[in-house]
């Protein structure tokens, strides 16, 4: 009943995320970048998991962390296995996480493997390892999750290894349409990123129910397949251009979202028509209004609320401490008032996950908000994690001066 998760660039967002899904008790971190997820493989969304990067069936589990040891097991057992696997050339990759040992020395093992696997007359591909992992466009491009692809995960987890497959991986084609092929797009509001719009989505929707999961069984690794229809609204107040509502609307999830400026509220529609005949999706019908999230009135039912907020200014650059203060003050009240606005207007228990803006004064350093002391005073409580602390929920390059950080809220 185990899989294993690869996490993406910011694992304690993607922990985050399958905890909000499916619960603490389901998920366990392995090193730094992959969990074991326990449930029933057919029941992971994978499809929208912003944080995954790879979906994994565990083969076995190795009594040693000796790579040795594990390429002997490796070249012994795998062969006879590759004889069940459908005739044609088979493509071949290997990717390690947390083992003590270097790009040449699995290149070697991969050749003696490949070399095993040919005694067999079984026509066989390496696929090069730049790197200890292959990236999803690798693992994309050379065919390795299909009927004759075969990537083998070893994942270090404390005196064992963790042996697995890949089934599926982010379907990065499709983020990349999403993102710069919708028809409507605008920089000065700042460019939300698709996966990042689905974690958002998942932290502010919590746990699924078992008859709403969608199967990833028999489903093409290229294909998205939507959710069924879920018969709950998400809004998102500050809905810019409609990332985050095209991922809700791609997930099931009935969307309604208001921006300050009318331009916004006419792109975010213009995307979410281009979503629907894109995806063929049944007609989205999304509810779209003008409105100041500071003072306006939105129509029940709300039941989730899911926003990136205003972010303030784009530095590039340090800002003087002056300036860096007035940018805080001036993100600190809009959000402050937008969550005063929203408060008497949800049913007690609703949950919100917001993007707001913190900024890297120094690095790994970061100048929060003021109002993330002050969600309880508002009537709020925030939601931890048990794999994630509160301070690791920031999206941010490393270069990057304005990050995001995810606060996820319930009203009380």
């Amino acid at each position: 009943m185990q899989s294993l998760i690869v996490l993406g660039r910011q694992p304690a967002l993607a922990l985050a995320e399958l905890e909000s899904l499916y619960g603490a008790t389901k998920v366990r971190p392995i090193g730094n970048q992959a969990a074991l997820l326990d449930i029933d493989p057919c029941l992971v969304a994978f499809g929208r998991l912003g944080g995954a990067v790879k979906f994994c069936k565990v083969l076995t589990i190795l009594k040693t962390t000796e790579w040795r040891e594990i390429e002997r097991f490796l070249i012994k057992s795998s062969p006879e296995h590759t004889t069940r696997m459908p005739a044609g050339k088979m493509q071949l990759g290997l990717s390690v996480q947390g083992l003590d040992v270097n790009v040449r020395t699995l290149g070697a093992t991969g050749l003696s493997l490949k070399k095993a696997i040919r005694k067999l007359e079984r026509s066989v591909r390496l696929v090069p390892n730049k790197e200890l992992e292959l990236n999803s466009a690798q693992v994309i491009h050379n065919h390795l999750t299909g009927p004759t692809g075969w990537e083998l995960v070893f994942v270090r987890d404390g005196a064992e290894t963790i042996l697995a497959q890949t089934v599926r991986v982010q379907d990065i084609t499709s983020y990349t349409v999403r993102d710069r092929e919708r028809p409507k797009r605008d920089a000065r509001v700042g460019m939300l990123p698709p996966k990042l719009a689905q974690i958002i989505v998942n932290l502010a929707t919590g746990p699924l129910p078992d008859d709403k999961m969608s199967s990833i069984c028999d489903i093409p690794a290229d294909q998205i397949i939507p959710q069924p229809h879920l018969g709950q609204t998400l809004l998102d107040p500050f809905c810019g251009t409609g990332v985050l509502l095209q991922e809700a609307a791609l997930m099931g999830y009935n969307v309604y979202g208001s921006d300050l400026e009318a331009r916004m509220v006419d792109y975010t529609a213009q995307n979410l028509a281009w979503l629907e005949t894109t995806y063929r999706l049944e007609p989205i019908q999304p509810k779209l209004e003008k409105g100041d999230a500071t003072a306006h009135h939105w129509t029940a039912p709300v039941d989730f609320v899911a926003a990136e907020t205003y972010l303030g200014r784009p530095f590039t650059t340090q800002p003087p401490a002056e300036i860096l203060a007035a940018t805080a003050s001036d993100c600190n009240l809009i959000i402050k008032r937008f969550l005063q606005n929203v408060y008497g207007q949800i049913p007690a228990g609703t949950r919100l996950c917001l993007a707001i803006p913190a900024w890297q004064i120094r690095t790994n350093q970061f100048k929060h908000l003021p109002l993330v002391d002050q969600i309880s005073e508002m009537g709020y409580n925030r939601v931890s994690f048990e794999h994630a602390t509160d301070d690791s929920l920031l999206y941010y390059r490393p270069d990057q001066i304005v990050a995001r950080e995810l606060i996820i809220l319930t009203k009380r």
